[in-house]
């Protein structure tokens, strides 16, 4: 029997990849990757590794989860070194937690690789601190998907008013209902918030807006994703502290390494 990792390939800045998540990349015969696993990170693989893409685009899903499900067990079986390659980090809404069932219950070897989340990353470089004492005290990471099942509007009375910082992933398709939600169950109108598009990539780039305005911000500057929500008063660092897009990012390290 072979063994599994699951890793986190962290947010999209390549230089963020752990070194745990770089051995067991240089060490597989068999990747499954996602879409926005950045590229330069697949380089890193050994010569004659199978690299089997597994995106998901938004409403449309190139390899269903049960099919990378039975991949992943099928390649363990097999005798193979196997690694489940996942943007950000694969237990902060990646489905890991899914994939790492399967491999319980097939009675394969795993292990998990954290990597970077995106909420956490994104917002660091665009000058977002998740918490400060003048600011927020608590954070939470919400997804702006839901099942047709759950309740989301009753999750969102607590996480309007309730919380300093939100850090919603995945909620440019729902946008109108995340705005009106926050505004009907009590949360300021005028709070900040910001859009982070592309976070930690050359691409990048922070939008920023209040509450009441997400809807409309989404529509005017054309926000698509891969973008990340975050709303608090934390956002109003962003101006002074946009270290990556203000042009103060040092390259020294990424040479370096």
């Amino acid at each position: 029997m072979g063994k599994v990792y699951i890793v986190g390939a962290g947010p999209g800045d390549p230089d963020l990849l752990t070194i745990k998540a770089l051995k067991a990349i240089q060490k597989a015969d068999v990747i499954l990757y996602d879409r926005l696993v950045n590229k330069q990170i697949l380089q890193h693989a050994k010569a004659g590794a199978d690299l089997i893409y597994c995106g998901k685009l938004p409403d449309y899903h190139m390899m269903k989860q049960e099919t990378i499900n039975h991949f992943l067990v099928k390649y363990a079986k097999k005798g193979k070194t196997v690694v489940r390659l996942k943007g950000g980090d694969p237990f902060v809404f990646g489905r890991g937690g899914e994939e790492a069932e399967s491999l319980a219950e097939n009675g394969i070897s795993f292990e998990i690789i954290p990597g970077i989340t995106s909420g956490i990353a994104a917002a660091a470089y665009a000058g977002i601190p998740m918490t400060h004492r003048e600011a927020s005290s608590n954070v939470a990471f919400v997804t702006g998907h839901y099942k047709e099942e759950e309740d989301f509007e009753e999750k969102w009375k607590a996480l309007a008013t309730g919380i300093d910082t939100l850090v919603i992933y995945m909620g440019i398709k729902n946008v109108k209902q995340i705005e009106r939600l926050l505004i009907e169950n009590g949360r300021d109108r005028s709070t900040p918030a910001a859009f982070i598009h592309w976070g930690t990539t050359n691409k990048q780039k922070t939008v920023l807006c209040t509450v009441e305005s997400l809807a409309a911000t989404v529509e005017n500057e054309k926000i698509s994703n891969p973008s990340l929500i975050v709303v608090g008063d934390v956002v109003n660092f962003s101006s002074r502290l946009n270290w990556f897009e203000n042009g103060l990012k040092n390259n020294e390290l990424s040479e370096a390494l």
